[in-house]
């Protein structure tokens, strides 16, 4: 009897145990990381539209992380890569709209001197000749000879506009016709481009509500400067990664 019992219950034991193991091995396959409750909640990438325009892995990071994040509030924005001497135009959605190249700042360098705008060209040294990197709210205006313009940065003089081709020495649009960069090291920091591409691209563009400008920086890190992140490309990235 006694020992008859005790077979029962082991029995019953270990068929409590097996019923136990089953369970256990349908959780484990029915469990996945987002039920963790301290997984990051993962959202889709938002990425900028270049089509197949090339554009150095700092452009594209800035355009992404803008689109992405939202830091262009949705208005249209150009993104400035001085190392090349290119604008890249964007509509509000991301989209691009047309790039090109561009004349830039003769110095290398990403500040500007403090009260340059209000001197005189005659005075700003050649070294003092930067196109100041930085994130710019953009709005359209008139220049000192009563055309159109994009301010940049009005109080620092700083503006996107046609080419200028007053002084023939200076050889602008033979310079904005060269495919080195370096050619196009010229201005005295605003950024020339070719007028059709100003006419067609530049100031529809911003005509309406002005946009944002992201200049890049050549002596440090986009990420240092603007404080973006990389953005996945068509993937999940966590949710936290928008301020």
């Amino acid at each position: 009897m006694t020992r008859a019992g005790s077979k029962t219950c082991s029995g019953s034991t270990r068929l409590g145990r097996g019923l136990m193991a089953v369970a256990l091995a349908t959780m484990s396959l029915c469990w996945t990381p987002a039920q963790a409750g301290d997984a990051a909640p993962l959202r889709h990438a938002k990425l900028a539209d270049l089509g197949r325009e090339e554009a150095s892995a700092e452009v594209r990071h800035i355009a992404n992380w803008a689109v992405d994040s939202g830091d262009h509030g949705g208005l249209p924005f150009v993104v400035v890569d001085k190392v090349e001497s290119r604008v890249f135009v964007f509509d509000a959605e991301g989209r691009l709209r047309g790039a090109s190249a561009a004349l830039v700042g003769a110095a290398r360098g990403d500040n500007s001197v403090p009260g340059i705008g209000s001197r005189k060209i005659s005075s700003i040294l050649p070294q003092e000749r930067t196109t100041p990197a930085g994130r710019y709210a953009a709005r359209m205006g008139r220049g000192p000879n009563g055309e159109d313009i994009l301010w940049v940065d009005y109080e620092g003089a700083l503006a996107l506009h046609r080419v200028v081709t007053n002084v023939p020495q200076e050889r602008r649009l033979q310079r904005l016709a060269s495919n080195v960069a370096q050619d196009r090291r010229i201005t005295y920091g605003c950024i020339n481009v070719p007028v059709k591409f100003y006419d067609a691209v530049v100031q529809p563009t911003f005509s309406e509500r002005g946009g944002i400008v992201y200049i890049l920086p050549e002596s440090r890190r986009p990420q240092d400067l603007f404080g973006s992140y990389d953005v996945g490309s068509g993937g999940l990235v966590p949710a936290s990664a928008v301020q």
